[in-house]
């Protein structure tokens, strides 16, 4: 998301202004604000919280967790269990339609998953279909998913994540990605609300869908506007002017303290998961050899300062990240600061440098991302840098690059360090591992060890709780001592704004950490 990570847009059924940032909602439509971009509705090409917003609203899930749960629930599916240790069959509900009318049948469902393999695109999300090894439709409401790994503990969660969209096997194509405005035109949703209208990356109204019958619950908001900022500040500003109802990501954490002071306005705050991370590329990141490299990703590990990212930059909202997987889940440990130390450590980074025969100053090209991942990244880069060349040991070349480019960049080796977010497709440790550090992984940036997998492999099909933590344990210590591919920053918890006038945003803020519209409610 992070994944991997994931966006979202908006306009208005109930507006008057046609569009744009600033402006009054008419009427009792629920407003909407965020920053995040969408990069793409096509479920197969897209792994982002933008585009994944956009998707829990208007496509329909097998299983899918109901606002203020974190328990796996049927919503399209009637019921799904294990039929056999590597069958997992779900049962649709009758007569599921689609806003177009088509039916939405088991072969949509074998479909959607079929093309998410098929296609693979590099963007989207088939790294968490690993253990996939077909679909079948045995009647229409029959699916049944062969895996590769018996006892998958996993694979439930996976079908409430970006590659469990159901799409309409009549809408999209089963080899190319379809783009946002035909997918909008050809009304492929049966999720708790349709799109009337879209403007990419600016607005989108949505209505809700009478056809829908699950989980997620009937809309208590009949018509919602989600409106995509281009600045923080200028959400902020909005919201604070209560020209909007909800902003939900992200605003910078002197916005956020300001509006805790604004009267008629309420600050939530739900379970964190979110993770912010700096990816190195293993071919082309400075160090002539495999031993230079790990020891320049060691050197950078022993250097940068959580705690200085965490109070100056983010005042607390964001706290060190020790792990790869973030703290308070299952199997959480903080192994990179029982390697390398609670605090910047100079000389162990000119160690690992020389015992590998590493020249310094080691020069690093460092990409970050301004619009995506909130506007303190250029504080939080810049902190960065200047913490990295203040051990003498490196020459940082900072460069940032906007997130529509940078999204297709980075996985054309494009650049060699270069910073990620991730908010969690489902709540388990498995989503921080599996797609980072699988073969083929989301990150593309060609870390692959058999060991690694292997353990991956069995923590994923372990049904011992106890022995499923310390093979997870066992994984993080082996990321941090052995091989560094990723570096953890910063974990955050979810925040959203609201005028007091609004209910139902406490309800969604949950660790599932999927933001559904349909408990919001404005009077």
């Amino acid at each position: 998301m992070s994944v991997a990570a994931l966006t979202a847009a908006a306009c208005g059924s109930g507006r008057t202004d046609g569009g744009g940032e600033g402006g009054e909602a008419a009427g009792d439509a629920l407003v909407v604000g965020t920053t995040d971009q969408v990069y793409s509705l096509d479920p197969a090409a897209s792994y982002d919280n933008g585009s994944f917003t956009i998707m829990n609203q208007v496509y329909p899930f097998l299983m899918n967790y109901a606002p203020g749960s974190d328990e796996l629930q049927p919503d399209a599916a009637e019921n799904c269990e294990f039929s056999q240790p590597t069958v997992y069959t779900c049962t649709l509900k009758e007569g599921l339609t689609f806003a177009n009318g088509n039916a939405l049948t088991s072969e949509d469902v074998k479909f959607s998953f079929d093309r998410i393999v098929s296609i693979d695109d590099p963007n989207g999300p088939s790294s968490l279909l690993a253990n996939l090894d077909s679909v079948a439709a045995p009647d229409d409401r029959t699916v049944e998913f062969t895996l590769k790994a018996p006892n998958d503990q996993t694979f439930p969660q996976v079908l409430a994540t970006n590659t469990g969209p159901i799409v309409d096997s009549q809408v999209f194509s089963a080899d190319a990605i379809l783009d946002d405005d035909a997918v909008v035109a050809g009304k492929p949703f049966a999720g708790p609300y349709s799109i009337d209208s879209y403007e990419k990356n600016s607005l989108v109204s949505f209505s809700a869908f009478d056809g829908y019958q699950g989980v997620l619950g009937t809309p208590k908001t009949s018509a919602v506007t989600l409106r995509t900022y281009t600045s923080a500040d200028n959400l902020k500003l909005d919201m604070q002017n209560k020209s909007i109802d909800v902003a939900w990501r992200s605003l910078t954490p002197t916005d956020i303290e300001s509006l805790e002071g604004t009267e008629g306005l309420t600050v939530h705050e739900g379970p964190g998961g979110e993770l912010r991370y700096v990816v190195f590329n293993l071919n082309t990141m400075p160090g002539g050899t495999p031993e230079q490299k790990l020891a320049i990703r060691k050197a950078v590990a022993a250097s940068v300062d959580r705690d200085a990212l965490s109070e100056n930059v983010y005042k607390g909202t964001f706290t060190p990240a020790w792990s790869v997987v973030p703290s308070g889940l299952e199997g959480a440990n903080t192994a990179f600061k029982d390697v390398y130390g609670e605090s910047p450590n100079k000389d162990e980074a000119s160690k690992f440098l020389s015992d590998a025969g590493v020249q310094t100053p080691v020069a690093v090209n460092l990409q970050y991302n301004p619009d995506h991942y909130g506007s303190s990244s250029s504080e939080e880069y810049a902190a960065v840098k200047a913490q990295l060349e203040d051990t003498g040991l490196f020459t940082v070349n900072l460069q940032s690059t906007e997130w529509n480019t940078y999204n297709k960049e980075r996985v054309a080796d494009t650049y060699p360090v270069y910073q990620l977010g991730w908010f969690p497709d489902f709540p388990d440790a498995d989503n921080y591992l599996t797609p980072f550090f699988a073969p083929d992984n989301f990150l593309q940036n060609h870390f692959d060890n058999p060991e690694i997998t292997a353990l991956i492999d069995a923590e994923r099909t372990e049904t011992d709780e106890a022995r499923r933590s310390e093979i997870i344990g066992e994984i993080q210590t082996k990321m941090a001592q052995d091989h560094v591919s990723t570096l953890p920053l910063l974990e955050g918890k979810q925040i959203a704004v609201s005028t007091d006038s609004v209910s139902g945003v406490d309800e969604t803020l949950d660790a599932s950490f999927k933001f559904r519209f349909t408990p919001i409610a404005k009077g």
